[in-house]
């Protein structure tokens, strides 16, 4: 209920805009007759398949197809409570989430038979990173490390991020591609990140702050962030493409993706948030089940 008083709004919002700039026939917005159409497109959306409509039919424009991560991450809201109820926090419920970190780098390749866009947004292979931040809280929650295993963490973290982000062209890390392995090692590396961070009680300094809060819009940024996108890249082409200029339209994509974002969290999404939270009484619920844990 938490999740979907945080996803739901932002998410009806978006596809109704979609809506109304495919029937308007903009372009950049309007799904493709291959793919089924504006309510098969819809329909994919709203019961959390749009993933698995893409590899059927293909890519869908820009600003729909970033919605196949919600896909993914909606199925596991969906299921996990009830594989929770059902495996308790025991040994078969860790056992269950390393299954799903074992088996993701083969969702990722070998299970995607050579469908790219499945390779990339299957269930399967979203659940290693999902199922590794599950084991990273009950592991955070049990534990106390000492403070030279956290720097450990910290450093090995920034390692692998660095590593995957920044060399993912060099040859090594295309074997590791290959194998499905580059997002289970990024999802470790964030991982030991957060656990150094959790248990430091790490607070980031005020220079990190536009991050910070780049971070805390995240859900907003990524959803409407193809707007601005192909807003910049016309004006890019307008300009006659002028490469030298790259670096300052992608700073400004980001900054503007980043704006238009924290302006939709505050008018809209976050008021949805505490009023669909109030209306079911989620808080009080979940602050009564803390104080009983």
């Amino acid at each position: 209920m938490l999740r979907f008083a945080r996803i739901a709004p932002l998410l009806v919002l978006l596809l109704a805009i979609l809506s109304c700039l495919h029937v308007a026939r903009v372009h950049n917005f309007v799904v493709p007759a291959k793919a089924g159409g504006l309510g098969r497109a819809l329909l994919a959306a709203l019961t959390f398949h749009l993933n698995l409509l893409e590899a059927w039919r293909g890519y869908l424009p820009g600003s729909w197809d970033v919605l196949w991560s919600l896909s993914v991450e909606e199925m596991f809201y969906l299921f996990f409570p009830l594989v929770a109820r059902l495996f308790g926090r025991g040994k078969l419920f860790i056992l269950l989430l390393c299954a799903f970190v074992v088996l993701g780098p083969f969702g990722r390749r070998a299970l995607s038979y050579g469908n790219p866009i499945w390779q990339e947004k299957s269930y399967l292979g979203g659940m290693d990173a999902i199922a590794l931040g599950c084991l990273t809280a009950l592991l955070v929650s049990r534990v106390h490390f000492r403070r030279a295993a956290l720097r450990t963490f910290h450093w090995i973290g920034v390692g692998s991020l660095v590593l995957i982000l920044g060399f993912a062209s060099e040859p090594f890390l295309r074997r590791l591609d290959r194998a499905g392995l580059e997002e289970t090692i990024l999802a470790i590396g964030t991982c030991l990140i957060i656990i150094a961070s959790a248990q430091t009680e790490w607070k980031s300094p005020r220079f990190l702050l536009p991050l910070l809060k780049l971070g805390q819009y995240s859900y907003e940024v990524y959803l409407t962030h193809m707007f601005v996108v192909f807003t910049l890249f016309s004006l890019f082409l307008d300009e006659g493409k002028p490469m030298g200029l790259v670096p300052v339209f992608f700073a400004l994509t980001v900054f503007i993706a980043g704006l238009v974002g924290a302006v939709i969290a505050h008018l809209y999404s976050e008021p949805m948030n505490r009023y669909l939270r109030g209306r079911s009484r989620i808080d009080r619920a979940a602050m009564r089940q803390s104080a009983g844990n």
